[in-house]
């Protein structure tokens, strides 16, 4: 069994700001001076389409696996020595766009996840192929599992039966539901005992959609930890394993949880 308390803290930066639609050049090059206010993280964390903004172009505007974003990642992963993520769209290799999830770390690997739940209402499922699995990232040796936006709503996918310590959250998730993002998050947190992290955008999208933010970290019982509410900007937390394994066994409600495969 994993001692939680041997884990070191993990530091997290959540890069919350508008994004230029549609403009992959101009976002990178925002993002490159947001960077240099996260120096110092572990995890480094960007909102969902970071390069795009949420858009259903996805012939027009998809990068190939291994692309410019790919590469851009990897470059400021080992500048920053820190694992960089956010979401980009992709055209696989077998032809399909993906809205995955790239994970740079800075021996410079790229892992990835791909978003599982596409929201119909925007006619994502129609412009992009569903991820099939979840997966497990490691930092500082925490095990991380990534999630996109509309994953959010669905419990049994976030559902933790890996050993989880932090469940991650990229989105741009807009203002007009705000009030459910603020109440998913924490029962994410409660139910799987283990720490949320969620950055979402600001600002208007080339579509006329407001995005109101409330990037946030939550501990395993749903209290607040950061909340970034409508600011631009960078926000850095630093997590405790200690305090997370301490609460696991005055409270191992994980103990008596139900199995399950997905099939």
């Amino acid at each position: 069994m994993r001692d939680l308390t041997a884990l070191p803290n993990l530091n997290i930066a959540l890069v919350q700001t508008t994004l230029a639609w549609h403009d992959r050049q101009a976002n990178l090059e925002h993002f490159e001076r947001l960077l240099e206010q996260a120096r110092g993280a572990d995890l480094i964390v960007l909102p969902e389409m970071f390069t795009t903004g949420f858009s259903m172009e996805s012939a027009s505007l998809a990068e190939p696996e291994n692309g410019p974003t790919h590469h851009w990642l990897q470059a400021q992963s080992v500048k920053y020595n820190a694992v960089i993520t956010g979401s980009v769209i992709i055209q696989a290799a077998d032809g399909s766009h993906r809205n995955r999830l790239l994970w740079a770390r800075p021996d410079g690997e790229v892992l990835h996840y791909d978003k599982r739940h596409l929201f119909r209402m925007a006619g994502e499922h129609d412009h992009y192929t569903p991820g099939e699995r979840q997966v497990r990232f490691e930092c500082k040796g925490w095990r991380i599992r990534p999630l996109i936006c509309y994953d959010l709503r669905f419990p049994v996918w976030s559902r933790d039966a890996q050993d989880t310590d932090l469940l991650l959250y990229t989105a741009n998730w807009p203002g007009a539901r705000r009030l459910h993002w603020n109440r998913l998050l924490p029962a994410r947190a409660i139910e799987n005992l283990c720490y949320v992290a969620a950055v979402n955008r600001v600002g208007t999208d080339g579509k006329g959609f407001a995005y109101t933010g409330d990037s946030q970290v939550l501990d395993f019982q749903g209290e607040t930890l950061l909340s970034a509410g409508e600011a631009d900007g960078v926000f850095l937390v630093k997590l405790d394993a200690g305090e997370l394994a301490a609460y696991r066994t005055k409270f191992p409600a994980n103990l008596d949880a139900d199995s399950f495969q997905f099939v």
